[in-house]
C-alpha cells in the first residue's frame, strides 16, 4: 500500500496510529519515520518502542514518502508545515489529524495543489478500535480516499463525512473516549466509596461498558428501548436513571458535544 510513512508530529494520536498500523502489519516497522519539533527524548522514546525511525532531519523524513501524517497539535500545524514545505513535491500526499484544521489552510501553506484528506481517528487506534471519519480536500482524488480508508480500516471503522461536518464528528468519536473515561472514573470512584475493591469495581464496569457497546452493535433496538428494557418500574436503574434526570445529564452532554464542536470551530477560524 506505501513504502514510507512519515508522521509530522509524535503525540498520542500518532503513537496510536503507529501502534495499530504495526499490529495489523499495514507496513513493517523500518517504512514508519516520525519527528516533531524538538522533543528528542519522545522520539527516542518510540524510536525504541516501536522500532521505527525517529528524526529531526525533515529533508530526510518527506524524501520518497509517499504518505504524510501531519499529527501535530492545531496550534503547531503553521509552524510544522513552514518545516516541510520546502522539501514537499506536488505528487505527494497528505493526511490531516489536526482537529479544526481545514485542507484548504494545509494547501495554502503547502504553496502546492498537494492533495490533502482529512481524518479524525480517536485514541482507540492503538487497539484496533478506532472510530475514524475521513473527508477529501479540494484535490484529493478518489483513489486517494480509498487508500486513506483501507488504510484506517486496519485500527477500527471508517466512514466518509463532508468536511464541513468534521467540527461534529471531532465532538463525538474524537473526543468520545475521554467522555467514556470520565464516567467510568467517576463510577470506579462511587463504587470504591461503596465498599467494593477497586480491582473488582475496574473489572466489573469495563466488562459493563464493553457489554454496553456490543449490545449497541449487535441487536437492531434504537438505544431508548435498550435502556427501557433494563428500566423496570420502581426498580433500581429507574431511581439511577430518575436522579441522572434530576441533575441534567441530557443536558449536560449536549453541553459537553457543543462545547467541543465549538472549539473545533474556533480552531479552524483560527487558522
Amino acid at each position: 500500500m506505501f513504502n514510507k510513512i512519515s508522521f509530522i508530529g509524535a503525540g498520542s494520536m500518532a503513537e496510536s496510529i503507529i501502534a495499530g498500523i504495526l499490529e495489523k502489519r499495514v507496513v513493517t516497522n523500518r517504512q514508519i519515520f516520525v519527528t516533531n519539533k524538538r522533543n528528542h527524548e519522545r522520539l527516542a522514546n518510540l524510536q525504541h518502542r516501536f522500532n521505527i525511525n525517529g528524526t529531526t532531519n525533515k529533508e530526510n523524513i518527506i524524501d520518497q514518502a509517499d504518505l504524510i501524517i501531519l499529527s501535530t497539535k492545531p496550534y503547531d500545524m503553521e509552524e510544522a508545515i513552514d518545516s516541510i514545505k520546502a522539501y514537499m513535491q506536488p505528487n505527494q500526499f497528505v493526511v490531516s489529524v489536526a482537529a479544526g484544521i481545514s485542507t484548504e489552510f494545509i494547501a495554502e501553506k503547502m504553496e502546492m495543489d498537494v492533495s490533502v484528506v482529512r481524518v479524525m481517528p480517536n485514541t482507540s487506534a492503538s487497539i484496533g478500535f478506532s472510530a475514524t471519519a475521513i473527508a477529501g480536500g479540494k484535490h484529493a482524488k478518489q483513489e486517494h480516499i480509498k487508500l486513506v480508508e483501507k488504510l484506517f480500516k486496519t485500527i477500527g471503522t471508517t466512514t466518509i463525512v463532508a468536511e464541513e461536518d468534521m467540527h461534529a464528528v471531532t465532538s463525538i468519536s474524537g473526543s468520545g473516549p475521554a467522555y467514556i473515561y470520565y464516567l467510568v472514573e467517576a463510577m470506579e470512584q462511587a463504587a470504591v466509596e461503596a465498599g467494593l475493591d477497586k480491582d473488582v469495581a475496574k473489572a466489573l464496569i469495563t466488562q459493563t461498558v464493553v457489554g454496553a457497546g456490543e449490545m449497541l452493535k449487535k441487536t437492531d433496538d434504537p438505544v431508548r428501548v435498550l435502556r427501557e428494557k433494563i428500566t423496570s418500574p420502581g426498580g433500581t436503574t429507574q431511581a439511577a436513571i430518575e436522579t441522572l434526570d434530576a441533575n441534567d445529564f441530557k443536558k449536560t452532554i449536549f453541553e459537553c458535544v457543543n462545547s467541543a464542536r465549538q472549539r473545533s470551530i474556533e480552531l479552524g477560524e483560527t487558522y
